[in-house]
Parts: structure tokens; sequence; C-alpha cells
């Protein structure tokens, strides 16, 4: 079974992550149909600069890389933000990678099962994500490893 251990991003490491996330986001947004290519950049752009104003030291973000648990290759990188409602703290995962070179051999699945861990020993209550449609390799991890759906949002191309 892979094991993963979870590392915090330097701010060399996130200033790089920050840039090919931004690509990352903005193309799925496209792909899914949700905006055009120039609006999904400006999209992209501004939900991270929201979201992150202070890098990895923004407050209840956490960026981490992600590396094999037993030879410590990099495999990915995970970021998370714990926040704190009426009924206690709650995750939610803005992002997973799992490297090319390392898909299809269980990392995704440690990863999430790390972040979960990471949660559990917070008291976190619940742990949320958002998958593009077009993602179907990641939603169906997110149901094996208990996700359930808890919104749909659906277009029709004309």
């Amino acid at each position: 079974m892979v094991t993963v251990r979870l590392e915090s991003m330097t701010d060399a490491q996130y200033l790089d992550y920050r840039e090919r996330a931004e690509d990352d986001y903005a193309d799925s947004i496209a792909a899914s149909g949700t905006l055009p290519r120039p609006e999904a950049r400006r999209k992209a752009r501004e939900d991270h600069a929201r979201l992150l104003p202070d890098g990895p030291a923004t407050p209840g973000h956490h960026l981490w890389r992600v590396l094999d648990g037993d030879d410590g290759a990099d495999v990915g990188l995970l970021w998370l933000h714990v926040a704190q409602r009426s009924d206690g703290p709650h995750a939610f995962v803005y992002d997973i990678e799992v490297h090319e070179q390392a898909r299809r051999r269980g990392y995704g699945r440690a990863v999430m099962r790390a972040a979960e861990r990471f949660c559990r020993d917070r008291g976190v209550v619940s742990i949320a994500l958002n998958v593009f449609g077009h993602n179907t390799g990641a939603r169906a991890l997110y149901e094996q490893e208990g996700y359930q759906v808890t919104s749909v949002q659906m277009r029709k191309r004309l």
C-alpha cells in the first residue's frame, strides 16, 4: 500500500505552483464550458488572489507538497482550507494533484486519506471539494472514498 507524507510548501515552491495552478484551473473552467478561455484565465487569477492573499501564510490554508512515504520522492501537492463554522471546523480541498509520472499507482487515494487524517486530528466535521464534470477519474476516486454529491450544475451546449 502506498503511503505519503505532507510537507509544507516553501515560498519558492508556492510561486511555481501558483502559476501552474492558475493555468490548470483556467483550463478546467474553459473545458467545462463555464467560461471562454480569456474569462476563465481572469477568474482563475482573481480566485487565487482572493483565496491566498498572503500565499502559503494565508490563515487557515495549508499548501503541501506530497512526498512518497518510503523514498521521499515528490509525487504531488495538496491545498486544503479549514474554516470554523457554528458546528465546528470544516475543510475544503481546493487542489489535489498527483504528478503525471506517479499517477495510477494509488497516490491519489493516499493523498485523500492523508488529508482526512489531518482533519480528523483537528476535529474537522467534514471535508468538501469541487470536481469538474469532465474529470471522471477524480469523480470516481472521490465517490470510492465516500464523498457524496451535494449539488450538480449542468449545461447544454447549443
